[in-house]
């Protein structure tokens, strides 16, 4: 069925295939880059939002955020954050070597911490980071989302054990469920859940209310 689907759906330009292949060659984890289909989602997501500024939290070796940036509208920008600096030797080059370098400024750094001091207000986040900090991402990236915009979390059902009872060392499962169940209960968005690889939630910010 995955085959099926890669072949009735965009292909992947051949430089995101390159990046794709040199991240399972020389990277830890490779699972954790985005991947044609949901490369392409993401791209078909910025598509329709049209966002100016855009947000990504986990950068890792920079095919999600090349994906999006392939889909911004003219003059949007996208500012991705890595904590782990160890990745930027191999991350950075195929950033600023990419067709869509001018949209991307990468930084290195925590960012719960550096966000906050851009001062900006974005259109369009994406949630990837580390899955034990994702409550703490939501709540600061709401403080600097417009009211109708997006959030896009990956993960979110960690595969399947979201639907067991985790061990106490199981930090990161227990991080996921409890960002699932403070998006579900937080009346200040709309959301959805698709099954899509690992679990890609879809969050809405609703438009402020007066009166």
């Amino acid at each position: 069925m995955e085959e099926y689907i890669l072949n009735h759906i965009d292909a992947e330009s051949d430089y995101l295939k390159a990046l794709y292949r040199a991240t399972h060659v020389r990277l830890l984890r490779p699972r954790m880059a985005s991947g044609h289909l949901q490369g392409r989602m993401l791209k078909m997501l910025v598509k329709m939002i049209r966002p100016q500024l855009v947000l990504e939290i986990g950068t890792y070796s920079g095919y999600s955020a090349l994906c999006m940036a392939e889909g911004l509208p003219e003059g949007g920008h996208l500012y991705t954050f890595e904590i782990n600096d160890e990745q930027e030797d191999f991350t950075r080059p195929w950033i600023e070597q990419s067709p869509w370098a001018g949209n991307i400024t990468f930084i290195i750094g925590d960012a719960l911490k550096e966000v906050p001091a851009l001062g900006l207000t974005f259109d369009l986040a994406f949630i990837d980071g580390d899955k034990r900090k994702y409550t703490d991402y939501y709540q600061m990236v709401m403080e600097h989302l417009r009211p109708g915009g997006y959030i896009i979390a990956d993960n979110t059902l960690w595969d399947g054990h979201v639907l067991e009872q985790p061990r106490q060392t199981d930090r990161q499962t227990i991080g996921i469920q409890a960002f699932n169940d403070l998006v579900a209960a937080d009346r200040r968005v709309e959301k959805v859940i698709l099954p899509l690889r690992d679990g890609l939630t879809i969050i809405r910010k609703k438009e402020e209310q007066t009166g």
